[in-house]
């Protein structure tokens, strides 16, 4: 494969990585998956190494050393300082002439928007966390630093969890109202009450990765009719539209048609009661926003921003659009 205007696309996640090599034509020649990539937790250059394994497995597929240009979108690439730190980081692994990286967020956001020429719009992201960006034609973007409570975050399915443990156990002791999360949280794992899961938890018998697992649990229950579950589901969707609601108005684009792209574990499973609480508040405080659910993988995003990069004929895009979409979309 020649190298020319070809990109490599990575979307790198705290979960999981995937890679692909994308010719100058719009052919996908090489793919990969790794593992994931948490900087913070393990150091830049580890973490850089993370991604180094997959894409050399991915370049090897498409039978190159390199290619023109590196389009990344990165987990906890949350502040700028950390997007260039990074971006020199995958520059000393030399595998293009020249490197963007970005946060993941966008790889949603360019997934979702279907206009190739002008990518115009906002996407929230809600899987592990929650996220927002927003960009225009002419380069400007609105994001938030997204690191948590400290910058203003509530919510995302770790929040979530969280946030159902923390009803269903002040329920058990008599401190909070009454919320049926005090049974079903505590059954999910095969225990008998609140008190039995927070011992379990606080003790290592429930490693803390499977709180995750909570989130469907809390939507399950609030689905039933839980007041407690459902007030949490619905504080989500009003999360979700302000981010989306800043992020319009930022751009000057409240007054006009703009996609609002819904992405991540969360928004992408439409539970009903939230996808329906988002669409509403939307369409009285953005009435014009578009909702749409992205379906395809977020690789997908960060190939058409490197295609951006490179100026790509519009075939190009179709191709690639074709190899991941497979005609799934969100609506």
């Amino acid at each position: 494969m020649g190298v020319g205007t070809s990109v490599l696309a990575i979307d790198a996640g705290n979960s999981k990585t995937d890679v692909a090599v994308v010719a100058a034509d719009g052919r996908i020649v090489g793919t990969a998956r790794g593992g994931g990539f948490q900087p913070p937790r393990v150091g830049v250059e580890t973490a850089v190494d993370t991604l180094e394994e997959a894409v050399a497995r991915a370049l090897a597929e498409a039978g190159a050393d390199s290619v023109g240009h590196v389009s990344a979108c990165l987990a906890n690439a949350d502040l700028p300082v950390e997007e260039r730190e990074l971006a020199e980081a995958l520059r000393r692994r030399a595998w293009g002439p020249s490197v963007d990286v970005r946060n993941d967020t966008f790889a949603i956001l360019r997934a979702g928007l279907r206009e190739d020429a002008e990518p115009r719009g906002v996407a929230v992201v809600c899987g592990a966390g929650i996220n927002c960006v927003g960009m225009l034609p002419d380069g400007r973007t609105a994001r938030f630093p997204a690191i948590g409570r400290i910058s203003g975050d509530w919510g995302g399915g770790g929040g979530l969890a969280e946030e159902a443990l923390w009803f269903a156990a002040r329920a058990e002791d008599g401190r909070g109202e009454p919320t049926a999360l005090r049974e079903t949280l505590p059954a999910h794992f095969g225990l008998e009450s609140m008190y039995a899961l927070i011992e379990a938890l606080h003790l290592g018998r429930v490693s803390p990765v499977r709180r995750h697992e909570l989130t469907p649990v809390l939507f399950a229950t609030a689905a039933a009719g839980d007041a407690v579950a459902r007030a949490v589901v619905d504080r989500m969707a009003e999360e979700v539209v302000a981010m989306a609601t800043v992020a319009l108005e930022r751009l000057d684009l409240l007054d006009e048609e703009a996609p609002v792209l819904l992405g991540g574990s969360v928004l992408a499973a439409r539970h009903p009661q939230l996808d329906d609480g988002v669409r509403v508040l939307l369409a009285e405080r953005a009435p014009k926003a578009v909702p749409r659910v992205v379906v395809a993988r977020p690789v997908l995003g960060a190939a058409l921003l490197g295609l951006d990069h490179v100026a790509a004929a519009g075939e190009v895009y179709a191709r690639v659009r074709g190899h991941y979409e497979d005609g799934a979309r969100g609506e």
